[in-house]
C-alpha cells in the first residue's frame, strides 16, 4: 500500500509524517523504518523506529533508489512500515515519468511483503500526475 502526503514546501508535510509514525509505533507489531535526507529528525522520531539518512549512500536515480528499498526489505522480515519523507530527493526523481515508476513499484512491493509505504512529496496535488493523485491521502 502507498499513500502520500502532498503539498509545497513549508506547508507541514514532514510535521504530519512524524506525526504518523510515532503514532503507528503504537499499534504496530512489525517494524518500522523512516527514510530521510538527513538526521534532523532524529530526536523526534520514537526510538522504536530506524532512522535512515539515504543520502549517505550513493543513489543517482529512482532505479537504484528502489534497489536501496528492495535491500531494506531483504534484511528485515518483520518491516511493517516505510516512511519516506522528501521522497522527489531522496529517490532521485525529477519526472512524472519516475514518480509513476516509483509509486507502481513501491505498490508491488508493499502487496508483495506486506509494507505499508507513506511518501512526502513536495508538489501541490494538481502538480502530481495521475498515477500519484489516487494515492493522496493528505494535501497540504
Amino acid at each position: 500500500m502507498v499513500e502520500i502526503i502532498s503539498g509545497q514546501k513549508g506547508k507541514g508535510k514532514t510535521k504530519e509524517l512524524l506525526d504518523r509514525v510515532n503514532e503507528s509505533v503504537n499499534s504496530s507489531s512489525g517494524n518500522i523504518v523512516y527514510l530521510d535526507k538527513s538526521q534532523k529528525h532524529m530526536y523526534e522520531l520514537s526510538n522504536k523506529v530506524r532512522l535512515i539518512n539515504v543520502l549517505e549512500y550513493p543513489i543517482d536515480d529512482c532505479e537504484q533508489f528502489l534497489g536501496f528499498i528492495c535491500g531494506i526489505i531483504s534484511q528485515d522480515n518483520d518491516l511493517e512500515e516505510m516512511y519516506l519523507d522528501s521522497f522527489l530527493t531522496i529517490a532521485a526523481i525529477d519526472s512524472d515519468e519516475d514518480i509513476c515508476l516509483a509509486v507502481k513499484k513501491l505498490e508491488e512491493l508493499g502487496t508483495k511483503y506486506h509494507i505499508r509505504f507513506v511518501l512526502s512529496i513536495s508538489r501541490d496535488e494538481a502538480a502530481l500526475p495521475d498515477c500519484a493523485k489516487e494515492k493522496i491521502v493528505v494535501s497540504l
